[in-house]
């Protein structure tokens, strides 16, 4: 008779179990075992994934048991034993617009959320700043941004390569079919912008896409917005708070100006002065001013002078951002866990107004 190996929990070590599905993003993410916090060299890795509700003796040992929002848009029963000592954690990168949590047996019934909230327990974001000496100040709620007027110019170097720059805007998109309609703005922004003989060169597999990027050649596409073009479309799919994407990240890491829409207060992400706000202005203004900026060159570097002051990181470059390391070390600090919170009314933190009283539409996401 073969002798069946039996798991024996480390001391130490803090257990996640993964209820929902762990092919999904961000779940997919988080590997299996220990191996994705050594991966990472989080400075606290004594943390367990598994989706393997049988790994431990009983579920009630584990110490967070995760819940996937997109899968749980209807109620998905979670286990029959819960203990007081175990945190059961909201997590989502996607938005309520799209996956809106309706049923009422979720309020009072998570401890934790892991999202891309600002007011998350834990963040699980896009984007890290940092100040000159590389310290994260952000993004925050309340940021203390230098004025636009009291930082330093741009240099030289930086000039030359602006003032290569000859196309005015791109735009890489997948999903032609989206909550903000940002494709309907796109194309009465092209619209107006032709008046100027400006354009936006649209690259993706979305069906309005004239050119082609693939993943392949990301690194290439990427130079391109760098020496080519002025203005990013920095567009999200979906208004909801907070909800910034590396869609900012492409344009700021990439010498482009940011042409945001969302829902998102970008003061929390940016100084005043370095993007402009495609929500916030017609179409015909915007193209306007695009054109203006173009044609006065000084004003144009001016967008660029909070390089000299803040950097703008993937959050998963450094482990002092790393928000898998993050997940870890709050479950290793004693304080935070034996702090008793829920969120009571969970529906109303996390869903827009109407979001379950409106049929949304369909997008398919697995």
């Amino acid at each position: 008779m073969p002798i069946t190996e039996v798991f024996i929990p480390q001391k130490g070590m803090k257990y996640i179990l993964q209820w929902t599905s762990p092919n999904t993003i961000p779940m997919i993410y988080w590997g299996r075992g220990q191996q994705e916090f050594i991966k990472r060299k989080c400075k606290v890795n004594s943390c367990y994934v598994t989706p393997n509700r049988s790994l431990l003796p009983n579920i009630s040992q584990f110490d967070a048991v995760a819940f996937h929002g997109p899968e749980i848009t209807k109620y998905v029963p979670g286990p029959k034993v819960r203990s007081p000592h175990q945190k059961y954690v909201f997590v989502s990168r996607e938005t309520p617009q799209y996956y809106p949590i309706c049923d009422k047996r979720y309020d009072g019934y998570f401890n934790w959320t892991w999202t891309y909230r600002l007011d998350s327990d834990g963040s699980y974001g896009y984007v890290t700043i940092r100040n000159i000496s590389g310290d994260i100040i952000g993004p925050n709620k309340i940021m203390h941004w230098i004025k636009l007027g009291a930082m330093q110019p741009v240099d030289n170097e930086t000039k030359m390569l602006l003032e290569r720059k000859n196309k005015a805007a791109a735009w890489f998109v997948s999903n032609c079919d989206t909550h903000s309609r940002r494709e309907n703005i796109v194309t009465k922004l092209q619209s107006k912008l032709k008046r100027y003989g400006l354009g936006i060169d649209i690259f993706g597999e979305c069906t309005r896409a004239s050119k082609k990027c693939p993943k392949t050649r990301m690194n290439e596409c990427l130079k391109m917005v760098q020496e080519e073009y002025y203005f990013y479309l920095s567009f999200e799919n979906s208004f909801s708070e907070d909800y910034v994407t590396e869609k900012l990240l492409t344009a700021l890491q990439n010498y482009a100006v940011p042409v945001v829409l969302g829902g998102a207060n970008y003061t929390r992400f940016m100084p005043d002065g370095i993007y402009l706000h495609g929500g916030k202005m017609q179409q015909f203004r915007l193209a306007k001013e695009m054109k203006a900026i173009i044609k006065d060159k000084d004003r144009y570097y001016s967008f660029f002078k909070w390089r000299n002051h803040y950097s703008y990181h993937d959050k998963d470059e450094a482990p002092d951002s790393d928000d898998l390391c993050r997940m870890c070390e709050m479950l290793h600090d004693q304080a935070l866990v034996k702090k008793e919170t829920v969120y009571k009314d969970f529906r109303k933190w996390w869903n827009v107004p109407g979001a379950c009283s409106t049929r949304l539409r369909v997008v398919k996401y697995f």
